[in-house]
């Protein structure tokens, strides 16, 4: 089974929710939830499985997870 890792960064408490590609596997997330109780997280993982049309399942934020810069694992 294949891994990708995407880099991720944030933008918590924005005023819309947008996924921004940079390159092949670096993104710019701009998301409406504060960054509390991993709210920010949650919505990013959500975002991206829309984006990529997979299950939340199948993402895991490896590191950063108290940061704006996040390394989101695929498998």
């Amino acid at each position: 089974m294949a891994k990708t890792v995407l880099t991720v960064r944030v933008q918590p408490k924005a005023s819309r929710q947008e996924l921004v590609p940079i390159s092949a596997n670096e993104y710019r997330a701009r998301l409406t939830s504060a960054p509390e109780k991993g709210r920010a997280n949650q919505e990013l993982l959500e975002l991206l499985s829309g984006y990529l049309g997979l299950p939340v399942s199948r993402l895991k934020i490896i590191r950063g997870e108290k940061s704006r810069v996040k390394l989101v694992e695929v498998s």
